[in-house]
């Protein structure tokens, strides 16, 4: 970052239920880095997929980052209400020859790795309902970037295949709304989980084609239970806790798991006075590039 340069950070959840330890440690590490900077850090609802977000799920989430003492600057955005936006992209590409219809079930391609572009030049079955796909192959590649925690990454999307970008029920797929919704909002500095890394391929070809700027990218290590797997609401992670202990306990862990080295009596003190000291000592060079990270006992 330049001293020209005013960082803008955010945490962008799908609200499919309320957020757990992992989902805390990605807020958190997001949180501090945009404050360790001086920067503004935004919330964003990630709702394009109505059937994973049950009635009150965002609200349940707003509460729970103000419970943990994560603050945001400005209004929240839906991504629900977005939906201009993300034509608007989806045609110029559209423009460009490097988004097409398609056709083809996940069915009929499965013995492939990926989808094998067979609707490239022209939709395979008329008669059928069509998704959009990127033209990998045709937009910027190969793709390089420097993670500030896994160093340089260097990807040929082509390899990957060709990204929905509106999915058959007409519902907005991950890819395009994220990309159009971090330039709407100024973003400069995103910080998410490590499974999030290779999708930033996909990402930096649609703000190649659109013309919108490239952020930082910091992928965090992952939290993962004691057999290995990610923590997540679809294997029913339990939901953070709500009562005082329970939160300074479980903010303590989100620090310790980002490798900040907390001093054990920070446990006792309040979220305000945990996330002041985080702020205050907050060090990428203290993550360790590993990605995944067992959940640490209890204090």
């Amino acid at each position: 970052m330049t001293a020209t340069t005013h960082y803008r950070g955010r945490f962008a959840p799908t609200p499919s239920g309320p957020l757990h330890l992992g989902s805390l440690v990605a807020a958190l590490g997001s949180y501090l880095d945009a404050r360790a900077a001086s920067g503004q850090w935004l919330v964003r609802i990630e709702d394009i997929d109505p059937p994973r977000c049950p009635e009150g799920a965002d609200s349940t989430i707003l509460r729970q980052l103000e419970a943990f003492g994560l603050t945001w600057d400005g209004e929240v955005i839906w991504q629900s209400h977005r939906h201009d936006a993300y034509q608007h992209a989806l045609d110029q590409l559209v423009e460009q020859g490097l988004a097409y219809p398609c056709s083809c079930s996940r069915k009929q391609w499965q013995a492939f790795d990926i989808y094998p572009g067979w609707c490239r030049n022209g939709v395979c079955d008329a008669t059928k309902p069509v998704a959009w796909r990127l033209r990998s192959d045709l937009a910027k590649r190969p793709v390089g970037w420097n993670d500030r925690l896994f160093g340089e990454q260097h990807f040929d999307p082509a390899e990957l295949g060709d990204v929905v970008l509106k999915r058959k029920d007409q519902l907005w797929a991950y890819q395009l709304a994220v990309v159009v919704d971090d330039a709407h909002q100024g973003i400069t500095n995103i910080v998410r989980g490590y499974d999030l890394l290779d999708n930033t391929p996909w990402q930096q070809q649609l703000q190649a084609a659109l013309s919108l700027p490239t952020p930082r990218y910091l992928h965090l290590p992952l939290v993962v239970t004691t057999d290995g797997q990610k923590l997540s609401k679809q294997n029913l992670a339990p939901a953070l806790a709500e009562e005082s202990t329970g939160i300074r306990r479980q903010l303590f862990q989100a620090l310790q798991l980002l490798d900040q080295a907390p001093p054990p009596a920070l446990v006792d003190e309040s979220p305000e006075a945990q996330l002041r000291w985080a702020i205050e000592n907050w060090s990428v060079s203290r993550l360790a590039p590993l990605a995944h990270r067992p959940t640490p006992p209890e204090q």
